[in-house]
């Protein structure tokens, strides 16, 4: 009897740990995947040539010096809420809640431009902005934490419901700071004083930002991989029974942990309203909040490698924009191209944790 009519043909096993250049070298091949399909899916829609595609993705990012420095700015702002979310990650606390934070640090920025500008000097706007931005971020995510310690609430959907509400109170002031009247926006904060307006550094709008997240991101990895508090972090993401054993106060991690990742967010929101966009609307996040944990997860919750998925998304993003510009398609066919790249990067992670087995050939019988 063969056995080839009991053995399936293929079976999926766990993989043991990859090297980082065999998990990479996975990823860079599903990141040619995803450019291929998004060739071939523009050339039957278009009729296009597939190169002129590929043109279109590169110039997406490199086309100019402006796009150029746009893609920086970008990728700075998706690192830092990303940064943001990984502590809470770290600890498997899942915090969905970066694009409610964010905005309510926004939030607290436009309330200083706008009610603190014939008050006090620009400076005293500006630190009054990042401390309350901050602070705000923190608060925000703190509701959550202590439900979440105190009574094991399920942080997951807590969150995402706080975003819900950042986003109303955020359409709401947007209402009672309208300008003009009527318009139901509240358009360039102080366009004339540039009250609350952050410094730019050699004539460069988005540099300020790229630094800081820069010196943000140095310091959070040092913060996870070599202080006490990120020691306390990795143990209670392991084992929340272990920590407690070893005598580490679980509560008091996740609630600081929490505040942590708040207030960094907190601070993505500060520098996207004082010093990127200078006003504040519903969707000035822009989904960064959702996407931060797709850059987290797929760098490991390594700030490092974050800097590289950042980037990966923010690039592939922009030329999914850049071809349904230039090819006359509705920016619906952009995030079409944008999902079929998320498909294929997300679903590289199955081949780094598993590998199929197929069947070796049979052997006849005797």
């Amino acid at each position: 009897m063969n056995n080839n009519q009991r053995t399936p043909l293929f079976h999926i096993s766990k993989r043991s740990a990859l090297p980082w250049y065999s998990a990479w070298a996975i990823r860079g091949s599903a990141i040619l995947l995803a450019l291929l399909l998004c060739g071939i899916i523009t050339s039957l829609v278009t009729g296009e040539n597939p190169f002129q595609i590929y043109v279109a993705i590169f110039n997406g990012s490199f086309g100019t010096i402006r796009k150029f420095w746009v893609l920086l700015q970008n990728i700075a702002m998706l690192l830092c809420v990303s940064l943001a979310v990984t502590p809470a990650f770290r600890m498997r606390c899942w915090n969905l809640g970066a694009e409610g934070q964010s905005l309510i640090g926004g939030l607290a920025a436009a309330a200083c431009m706008i009610l603190l500008a014939n008050k006090l000097p620009n400076w005293a706007v500006i630190v009054c902005m990042i401390v309350f931005s901050i602070l705000a971020g923190a608060a925000w995510a703190a509701i959550p934490a202590i439900f979440k310690a105190r009574w094991n609430t399920n942080e997951t959907l807590f969150t995402l419901m706080m975003n819900y509400v950042a986003t109303q109170l955020v359409a709401y002031y947007c209402v009672v700071w309208e300008s003009p009247k009527g318009s139901g926006n509240i358009g360039i904060i102080n366009p004339n004083t540039q009250i609350g307006w952050f410094p730019t550094i050699g004539n460069q709008k988005y540099l300020l930002n790229i630094l800081i997240v820069a010196v943000l991101c140095v310091v959070m990895y040092i913060y996870l991989n070599y202080s006490k508090h990120g020691y306390e972090i990795s143990v209670v993401g392991e084992s929340e029974r272990t920590a407690r054993y070893v005598g580490i106060k679980v509560d008091r991690v996740i609630v600081r942990t929490m505040l942590l990742s708040g207030a960094v967010c907190g601070l993505a929101g500060l520098l996207l309203v004082g010093s990127t966009n200078h006003t504040l609307t519903p969707t000035i996040v822009d989904g960064r909040g959702f996407t931060a944990v797709m850059v987290s997860w797929l760098a490991k919750f390594n700030p490092i490698w974050m800097i590289l998925t950042s980037f990966l998304l923010v690039f592939l993003g922009r030329g999914a924009s850049e071809i349904a510009t230039n090819f006359g398609l509705n920016r619906s066919f952009g995030d079409i191209l944008t999902g079929v790249i998320l498909f294929c990067i997300i679903g590289s992670e199955f081949f780094l944790n598993y590998k199929i087995n197929f069947r070796k050939s049979a052997e006849k019988e005797d």
